[in-house]
């Protein structure tokens, strides 16, 4: 899975292409390198960015503060890190494809 890779440190980064302003947020599946999300927030004042967080955190079953964005600020294209995710969100993101 291109999209998404363990890092030396333990944490998991993923590469996603990310949808604001849908009616749902949910994981679409796979979009060329990446993983498709869309997002009910609107990509504005950050609130996009800010609603991913919670999304990736509440999925993986980590605390907001183990979720960061690498790169895509005020892009569609995002690199995210996520500290300390266990075996089982692991297994989850896997499941996705």
């Amino acid at each position: 899975m291109d999209w998404l890779r363990e890092a030396a440190d333990g944490s998991l980064v993923l590469s996603l292409h990310v949808q604001p302003g849908a009616k749902k947020t949910e994981f679409v599946g796979p979009h060329g390198e990446a993983m498709k999300l869309r997002l009910a927030a609107p990509p504005v004042d950050g609130k996009a960015n800010a609603a991913l967080t919670v999304f990736l955190a509440a999925f993986c079953g980590v605390g907001r503060s183990a979720v960061s964005l690498l790169s895509g600020e005020t892009s569609r294209a995002k690199r995210v890190r996520i500290e300390g995710a266990g075996s089982e969100a692991l297994a989850r993101l896997r499941a996705l494809g």
